[in-house]
């Protein structure tokens, strides 16, 4: 599965932030039901907290709507 990128101006974005960017969800209260009945993984580990923060170089998954994100940042070293 290839991963799209996705880039992000601070230091980390939400998983519930993320969701809503890409608009897998329409509204950030839909983030908590998405994570009950969909499996995340982030970085390979299954994750279900919305307010987990994703950092730049990590990736998302969701096979059940097969989409893939890396997470890259605009801002410079």
């Amino acid at each position: 599965m290839a991963f799209e990128t996705v880039t992000i101006d601070g230091d980390y974005i939400t998983l519930a932030q993320l969701l809503k960017f890409t608009d897998i969800i329409s509204s950030g209260g839909m983030a908590k039901p998405f994570l009950a009945e969909y499996q995340v993984f982030l970085n390979g580990d299954l994750e279900d907290r919305r307010g987990k923060k994703v950092y730049p170089g990590d990736l998302v998954e969701i096979p059940a709507i097969q989409a893939s994100f890396q997470i890259e940042s605009t801002q410079q070293v």
